[in-house]
């Protein structure tokens, strides 16, 4: 199916060139978004007409988008999620929560404009790209941690895997401790015992 592009579409074109696209792509993305339209003669002779004003509207929307990037980009959101020992999220964070995190602190974003390499799974600092416009884009860092202390220590950059050592070097100093406090008690046990015979032995001889 041929179809005219009315903006930028990545990996496709740029506004104005009539591509091939597979018709399932049009009809459910392509067209209801607004990105193009079929390529009849009629809808090409309308878009010549209205070229000028299509150029000048993406352009006063990309200036727009690259104000926000400019905010946007580098900024850290924190995602709570509960997790085991080793990390593994149970279940995922999604483009909606990456979307409503953001939107929490303040900025304006969809989830349909976040786009995730792979899904996040696990705790950690992730970074995800945001689309602002065709030609703009912007990337965030999602840190997504088990409580607020957890996010502030990823975020002075200690890994899940560092903190959990340092857990279980704490937690094994602390057995360490916890020996040595028993054997020096039953070592003053053994003082005392020996103490009490000498004096039981000193008391015979003395009788």
């Amino acid at each position: 199916m041929q179809v005219i592009l009315l903006e930028r579409v990545a990996k496709l074109g740029q506004m104005g060139e009539v591509v091939d696209v597979k018709p399932g792509y049009a009809r459910n993305y392509l067209l209801p978004q607004g990105k193009a339209l079929s390529a009849s003669k009629a809808n090409i002779e309308a878009f010549e007409g209205q070229k000028a004003q299509l150029e000048a509207q993406n352009l006063e929307t990309k200036k727009e988008a690259e104000a926000m990037a400019d905010k946007l980009n580098g900024q850290q959101f924190i995602i709570i999620r509960s997790a085991s020992d080793s990390g593994a999220l149970y279940g995922s964070v999604t483009t909606r929560d990456a979307a409503e995190a953001a939107t929490a602190e303040g900025f304006t974003v969809d989830r349909k404009q976040v786009v995730l390499g792979s899904p996040i799974k696990d705790l950690g600092l992730h970074n995800v790209n945001v689309i602002l416009h065709p030609e703009v884009e912007a990337t965030i860092q999602l840190n997504v941690a088990r409580s607020p202390e957890e996010a502030e220590l990823q975020a002075a950059g200690k890994s899940i895997q560092e903190l959990a050592a340092e857990e279980e070097a704490a937690a094994e100093f602390e057995i360490s401790e916890l020996f040595d406090d028993i054997g020096s008690a039953a070592s003053d046990d053994d003082d005392d015992d020996r103490s009490e015979a000498a004096d039981a032995q000193d008391d015979d001889a003395k009788a």
